[in-house]
């Protein structure tokens, strides 16, 4: 009697074991089954988070900018050197992410003693130095040209000029990414070349920028030539993360954002010092019309500004392309014109708004050409495996 009731508490033993193993493997074919659905809901969180910096980032340190020569700012240089300056507020991260190393080092030791982690071979420290170098050697020069343009051009032709990056961003990213043009692709790239030709066109033009004719050409030049070296850096930022890195992490956003603005700004600093104009910044701020404090707010919160764009640009770089993230901006464009209205009360004429209009078309054909890709797409993530 007893060996049987041993018999039935065995069975029953084992009937429990083999239900709760049916249960352990529903739940994990569960959560393997919404682990995509998890994933994809957080790349578009992401992608939403860095669209949004990118967006505000850009408007306000645009505006601010042309606040900054409107009411008496004068230096080329310093204009220059608040798009970049801004870069030490990244510092803090570092300290973060040394603790988050520290503790899933200690985690890996504790609950993986057999096994050794695998490492992927890392660039040499030379290569990465020479791309941090170049990064920082363009992004200079593109800070200048801008700042040339925002002083000579009224904000709203400056950032519909600005759309134009994206025709070069895809060109640079044909030859260094493999980038594919598709027919949207290509009307796009038309419709905003030929938004930023109307400009040039424009009657009076000269004279709503309050500069003579020979600065507006200038002006123009500049920002045209600022938006090419723009989209060569974008592309070659995704070519560096792809192709050199080959790890996509913020840690590698802050990095290269870090690195670079700091070879920036050294080079900036050298002209502003070079040029002389350093010692017409005290004057500069004692004839400022808004006031001594408000020229060193100013330019603070253009340095900072830039750089929550710089962080919304990277990453998008990271979790899509430069080609998105460069879309992204152009998408922006049109806040700055609108809002220029307000604030510095510049005129929008029919070219201006016609300019503006194609520049917006531009964005939403080469949109509709993400949106066919990402619905072709069988992988679980339908952006990063998009044409761009």
């Amino acid at each position: 009697m007893e060996e049987v009731q041993e018999t039935q508490v065995q069975l029953s033993i084992r009937a429990e074991e083999a239900n709760e193993g049916d249960s352990h493997s529903y739940a994990n074919e569960s959560n393997q089954s919404t682990s995509p659905q998890t994933r994809k809901l957080g790349l578009w969180i992401r992608i939403g988070i860095y669209s949004f910096l990118l967006l505000s980032g850009q408007a306000t340190a645009t505006l601010l900018g042309r606040l900054y020569y409107e009411k008496g700012g004068k230096s080329k240089w310093m204009g220059s050197l608040v798009q970049l300056v801004g870069f030490p507020i990244l510092l803090p991260y570092y300290l973060f992410r040394k603790k988050k190393i520290k503790t899933e080092n200690n985690q890996n030791t504790t609950t993986n003693t057999n096994t050794l982690p695998i490492q992927s071979k890392k660039p040499s420290m030379l290569i990465v130095a020479s791309f941090y170098l170049v990064f920082g050697l363009i992004i200079a020069a593109i800070c200048y040209l801008y700042s040339v343009g925002l002083m000579y051009l009224p904000v709203s032709t400056y950032s519909i000029i600005l759309a134009s990056q994206l025709a070069f961003n895809a060109f640079f990213s044909f030859f260094l990414n493999s980038h594919k043009f598709t027919p949207y692709i290509i009307n796009s790239l038309v419709l905003l070349t030929i938004s930023s030709v109307l400009l040039v066109l424009e009657p009076g033009s000269q004279k709503s920028s309050k500069v003579s004719k020979g600065k507006y050409a200038i002006g123009f030049v500049c920002t045209v030539g600022g938006s090419a070296g723009y989209g060569l850096v974008l592309s070659l930022t995704q070519f560096f993360m792809n192709k050199v890195i080959k790890k996509e992490s913020f840690s590698v956003v802050v990095d290269v954002l870090l690195f670079q603005s700091l070879v920036a700004t050294v080079v900036i600093l050298v002209g502003l010092f070079a040029s002389s104009e350093w010692s017409t910044l005290r004057i500069e701020m004692n004839e400022f019309e808004l006031g001594k404090v408000s020229y060193v707010m100013t330019l603070s919160w253009t340095a900072i500004t830039w750089q929550v764009f710089s962080i919304g640009l990277l990453g998008l770089i990271l979790e899509v392309s430069s080609l998105f993230s460069n879309v992204i901006g152009v998408l922006g464009l049109p806040i700055v014109p609108i809002m220029a209205v307000f604030f510095f009360h510049e005129k929008m004429n029919a070219i201006k708004v016609m300019s503006m209009v194609m520049a917006v078309w531009g964005f939403v054909s080469y949109a509709y050409q993400n949106y066919l890709d990402n619905q072709s797409s069988k992988n679980d993530n339908p952006i990063t495996n998009s044409s761009p």
